[in-house]
């Protein structure tokens, strides 16, 4: 038993059951990629639960940038609900899950102050910038506007002290100031969010623990993967390095799986033991540039498959909203895709293998 017990988990799982209802199936996904153009795009998803995130803007404002922001409005508020319902003892992980944006947001304002000005004549670079930040709320210790206006990464950093990223920073900024690379930097903050939401895991016990775990490792499992993979592919470090911008825990990526892969063993062999059924995993090693972000998607959907399974078995656990907020994140990226192909004239068959909920994988 979850260790809030029932009593703890039956407001929010009846609640976490009735948003899960609204989630777009992969008929209703398909439908949308039917449709002939962005505006009509927009005109099916206001018939959507993102209709009221959608039904204020004006003509002028229905930009992909702008629809992309009005649609993860509805993410932040369910995690807000979320987080706001969440039995005690299991809040700060789910806020924690949460940063997850935040962190992407503070990736996001580093890597403009090192561009400097705003590709968009005519827009200054905090609106530019901003239009396409997450909306994280009253939560976030980012001061955006002013770090951006402070003009340079160093300044911006000076915005973080007494925040939970400054110990990260502070250390990252020595290698940025001798390479002037935000590579370090992005390493050291996603690697940090993910060490802090893997202790957040172990804070808790019982089906809680165990159910989190799930979820929560799925995600680790995902993201170790395709870092190592792609720190060896595509940027060709050392062992070392490979080792040291890694995790070495997971759900069912081993450390040992990690360390092999930077020890230039048979990525193909690994990733299949790890995923059985990915097919032609050596054929998107051979091409990796087309590849890899194909290989990611079936990572994705397998992530997929985890959180659905959460809603299965006993409600009564912490695993059962945080599967429900990963399931909303990746109807956002989907819907990104959507959103993006249709507003190029993209055709079909280059979007839809980047669909991840197919009709393979069903709510």
């Amino acid at each position: 038993m979850a260790q809030g017990g029932v009593s703890a988990y039956a407001a929010i799982s009846a609640r976490v059951r009735a948003m899960y209802s609204f989630l777009l199936s992969a008929q209703e996904l398909a439908r949308l990629g039917d449709l002939p153009d962005f505006p009509s795009l927009v005109a099916q998803l206001k018939h959507t639960a993102y209709g009221p995130y959608l039904e204020n803007l004006k003509e002028k404002d229905l930009t992909p940038q702008r629809v992309l922001l009005q649609i993860k409005g509805r993410l932040a508020d369910v995690y807000n609900s979320v987080i706001q319902m969440s039995p005690g003892n299991t809040r700060s992980l789910v806020i924690q899950l949460y940063r997850y944006f935040e962190v992407n947001n503070l990736k996001a304002i580093l890597r403009a102050l090192v561009m400097g000005s705003s590709p968009e004549p005519d827009v200054s670079l905090w609106d530019w910038i901003n239009s396409a930040l997450f909306p994280f709320g009253t939560r976030t210790v980012l001061s955006a506007q002013a770090m951006i206006e402070a003009g340079n990464v160093a300044s911006a950093a000076e915005y973080l002290r007494g925040t939970k990223y400054e110990g990260v920073l502070s250390f990252a900024m020595k290698r940025y100031s001798a390479e002037q690379n935000l590579f370090p930097i992005e390493v050291a903050l996603d690697l940090n969010y993910w060490r802090e939401l893997w202790q957040e895991v172990n804070k808790l016990s019982g089906q809680d623990r165990e159910q989190a775990m799930r979820v929560v490792g799925s995600l680790i499992d995902m993201n170790n993967l395709m870092w190592v993979i792609r720190y060896r592919v595509y940027h060709h470090l050392s062992e070392e390095e490979l080792i040291n911008y890694t995790l070495p825990f997971g759900f069912h990526v081993r450390d040992e799986d990690v360390r092999s892969i930077a020890a230039g063993a048979d990525i193909a062999s690994i990733v299949q033991r790890i995923y059985p059924g990915i097919a032609d995993i050596n054929a998107l090693l051979d091409e990796p540039r087309s590849g890899l972000p194909k290989l990611e998607v079936e990572l994705k959907r397998r992530v997929m498959k985890q959180c659905m399974a959460e809603f299965a078995g006993n409600p009564f656990h912490i695993g059962l909203p945080l599967a429900f907020l990963v399931l909303s994140d990746l109807e956002i990226q989907d819907l990104t895709v959507l959103i993006e192909a249709k507003s190029s004239q993209m055709p079909d068959e280059e979007y839809r293998p980047f669909l991840l909920k197919t009709e393979v994988v069903k709510v």
